[in-house]
């Protein structure tokens, strides 16, 4: 009997994990750059830098070397996270008809832009 149970509950938090992550909506660009103006508080610079560092990991971690070839190419010594952050709120700002979208569509679009890849 036990074992059934364990079992609806672990279904039950499956589907019920899965109707959370359909409900809940990605981040705005505009909700991300109110978020990373400055000044911030503390915990908003934070997580600024946490959602927009984890936008351009996932970007590097699925881009596949045939299939997926890289559009961002970021020259070493890469600027200061801070310095890009700066950018892409300019940026967005000055491109208003992005602010709807998700955050990290529009983040890429900005990073698209600012380290083109020459020449691939």
């Amino acid at each position: 009997m036990n074992k059934k149970i364990a079992l609806l509950l672990l279904g039950l938090l499956f589907f019920s994990s899965k109707l959370v992550a359909q409900t809940t909506p990605a981040l705005s660009t505009q909700e991300l750059v109110n978020l990373c103006q400055a000044p911030g508080t503390p915990e908003n610079r934070s997580f600024c830098i946490g959602y927009s560092t984890a936008i351009y990991d996932t970007y590097l971690v699925t881009r596949h070397p045939v299939k997926a070839k890289h559009f961002i190419c970021v020259k070493q010594p890469a600027p200061p996270i801070d310095t890009v952050i700066s950018e892409f709120v300019n940026w967005a700002n000055q491109n208003s008809q992005y602010l709807k979208m998700p955050a990290p569509d529009t983040a890429m679009r900005f990073l698209a832009q600012r380290f083109p890849c020459s020449g691939k």
